[in-house]
């Protein structure tokens, strides 16, 4: 047997081991397989010839369906805008990214081999889109009850922790700044690094009288929230109220 063939025989158990914890039976695995292959080894030998970045759009609609039904269940008495802030949420990368650790996605994530020295199979947004296409596999294989029961599975628990509408970071900083008549705070881009298909940003956000603060992500909104959420950890820890 060739190296080729191992790896594809290798890569067939991955699927199916794959499949078994995702409790749900393909009948086509190849889009599963074509749901864990990364631009970065897409096309080339023994790899899918797409990557699954078709797929991530996809499931990026699948799951806010999905997401926004079971909110609309589960609190019938809030208001649009209460259910709009508990879905960004739970949509967001953070939560996909959690979702994908909890099920061990990194290790059945096919990336080349530079990616992979790069850690890519941990990195939190690699993981979330790959999530996102996982989802939508399971939706063009089994229809959306299939990908309805995963998400209900693993989203469930995360929509009983807020027992109140969460605030994003960005938002609950601004709030913060207006109840102390200050301007509102800026946000600026100040690296960005990495492969063009997978981006790490660092983002500054400064309010007047503070110490601007700089956070990353995997995207200049999610280095925006983490930068709000850092500068919000150090007002409080400093007991900052004026």
């Amino acid at each position: 047997m060739n190296t080729d063939e191992s790896d594809i025989r290798d890569r067939g158990s991955d699927l199916a081991a794959l499949a078994t914890r995702l409790d749900h039976r393909f009948a086509d695995l190849e889009l599963l397989r074509e749901a864990l292959t990364h631009a970065s080894i897409a096309g080339q030998p023994g790899a899918c010839s797409r990557s699954n970045e078709r797929l991530e759009f996809l499931g990026d609609r699948v799951l806010g369906l999905i997401v926004a039904h079971l909110l609309f269940t589960e609190f019938p008495r809030e208001p649009e805008g209460a259910l709009a802030r508990r879905h960004a949420a739970l949509v967001r990368r953070e939560a996909l990214a959690r979702v994908a650790e909890a099920i061990d996605l990194g290790a059945f994530l096919h990336v080349s081999r530079g990616e992979e020295d790069a850690g890519g199979q941990r990195n939190p947004g690699l993981l979330a889109d790959t999530c996102e296409a996982v989802i939508a596999a399971m939706y063009l294989d089994g229809g959306l009850e299939a990908a309805r029961q995963f998400v209900v599975r693993h989203w469930q628990t995360m929509m009983g922790e807020a027992t109140r509408p969460p605030k994003d970071p960005k938002t609950a900083l601004q709030e913060w700044a207006q109840a102390r008549s200050l301007p509102l705070p800026r946000y600026r881009e100040v690296e960005r690094r990495g492969p063009p298909h997978a981006p790490t940003f660092s983002v500054e956000v400064a309010v007047d009288g503070l110490q601007p603060t700089v956070a990353s992500g995997a995207s200049k909104r999610t280095a925006e929230q983490a930068a709000a959420e850092a500068l919000l950890a150090r007002v409080h820890a400093a007991g900052c109220s004026r």
